[in-house]
C-alpha cells in the first residue's frame, strides 16, 4: 500500500529539489478530488484536516475515507493533522490511524513549547510510524478559527531553531517566517527568506533532520514559493484556496441552476474547481511525477 509517514516523504522532496502540496479538507469530495489528481499527476500527497472539520466528521471516518482512497493508490499519500493545540486529541489522532499530527505548541513559551510537544512526540512514536510536526514562532491569521493578529505574531528565532528540533523531537518543523493563514492582506507579503535559510542551515544543514514546512501557502505568489522550494521549503500547506474553491463553485453552479435540484452535479461542479487547484499547486511545486521517489513502497 502507499500509505506513508510525512518525513520519510519529505526527505525524498529536500533531496530531490521539489515540496510536497499538503491541503487542508473539509469533506469527502475534497478529500476525493485531492486524492484522483494526485494519482492522475503521479504526485506524492499529504491530506490535511483541521481540528473542527476533524471533530465534526470524527477521526474514524476520516481515517477510514482516506485508507479506503489512498491504500490501494500508486502515489505515496499521508494524513495529517493540523494545527492541534490539544495533546491528548493529537495523540487519539495518532492511534486512530493518522500517519503525521501537528502539536502547535507556538503560543506557549520556548520551555513549555519543547516539552509539550516532546510528550506528544513520545507518544506518536510509541504508536508507530507516525511522524510530527512542531511550530516555533507563530502565523498571522485565521486557522480553524483560531485568530492571531499580524502585531502578535513572532518570527521563528534561527538561533533557537536546532535546539527546538533537537530537545522536542519533532519530524518535520514549521518556523515562522512571515507567512499568514487565510487571505493576504498585501499583494507582496513581507516573507523573511533570509531567516529560512539560517534556519534550514542549523535544521537540516549536514544532514535532513527535519523538513521544514511552509504554512500559509494561499495567495503566495508563484516566483515566492519556487524560491522557498529552492531554500528548503518540503511541504505547503494550502486550504483557503481550496475552501475558495469549493465554495465558489458550488454558489456558481447553484446561481446558474436555480430550478435544478441534483446535488450529484452540484458536487461534480465543486470537485472539479478543487482539482483545478490541486493541478496548480502540483506543477507550482514541482512535484508531478513524484510518486516513485515519495516512499510509495508503503510503511
Amino acid at each position: 500500500m502507499s500509505v506513508v509517514s510525512a518525513k520519510r516523504m519529505l526527505v525524498e522532496a529536500v533531496t530531490g529539489g521539489y515540496a510536497v502540496g499538503a491541503f487542508n479538507v473539509t469533506n469527502v469530495l475534497q478529500m476525493q478530488a485531492v486524492m484522483e489528481t494526485a494519482i492522475a499527476r503521479q504526485a506524492p500527497v499529504i491530506i490535511q484536516t483541521s481540528v473542527s472539520p476533524t471533530k465534526f466528521l470524527t477521526p474514524e471516518v476520516i481515517v477510514a475515507v482516506f485508507r479506503a482512497l489512498a491504500e490501494p493508490a500508486p502515489v505515496p499519500a499521508c494524513l495529517h493533522l493540523d494545527h492541534c493545540t490539544d495533546a491528548a486529541f493529537a495523540k487519539r489522532c495518532a492511534e486512530l490511524g493518522y500517519t503525521n499530527v501537528m502539536f502547535d505548541g507556538s503560543q506557549l513559551g520556548f520551555e513549555e513549547n519543547v516539552r509539550a510537544t516532546r510528550d506528544v512526540v513520545e507518544h506518536c512514536h510509541r504508536v508507530g510510524d507516525v511522524t510530527v510536526e512542531g511550530e516555533l514562532g507563530t502565523v498571522s491569521g485565521v486557522e480553524d478559527q483560531v485568530r492571531v493578529a499580524e502585531s502578535a505574531a513572532e518570527l521563528c528565532d534561527p538561533e533557537r531553531s536546532r535546539e527546538f528540533v533537537e530537545r522536542s523531537g519533532v519530524d518535520l518543523f514549521a518556523p515562522a517566517i512571515g507567512t499568514a493563514h487565510g487571505v493576504y492582506l498585501t499583494e507582496n507579503p513581507k516573507i523573511d527568506f533570509d531567516r529560512f535559510a539560517q534556519i534550514q542551515q542549523k535544521v537540516n544543514g549536514r544532514v535532513v533532520v527535519a523538513p521544514l514546512i511552509v504554512h500559509g501557502g494561499t495567495g503566495l505568489k508563484p516566483d515566492v514559493v519556487r524560491r522557498l522550494v529552492a531554500l528548503g521549503g518540503a511541504k505547503f500547506n494550502v486550504s483557503t484556496d481550496l475552501k475558495h474553491a469549493l465554495i465558489d463553485a458550488t454558489y456558481d453552479y447553484i446561481a446558474t441552476h436555480r430550478t435544478e435540484y441534483n446535488p450529484g452535479k452540484i458536487d461534480t461542479a465543486a470537485k472539479a474547481a478543487v482539482a483545478q487547484r490541486v493541478n496548480y499547486w502540483i506543477d507550482l511545486l514541482g512535484c508531478a511525477g513524484q510518486a516513485q521517489r515519495g516512499g510509495a513502497d508503503g510503511a
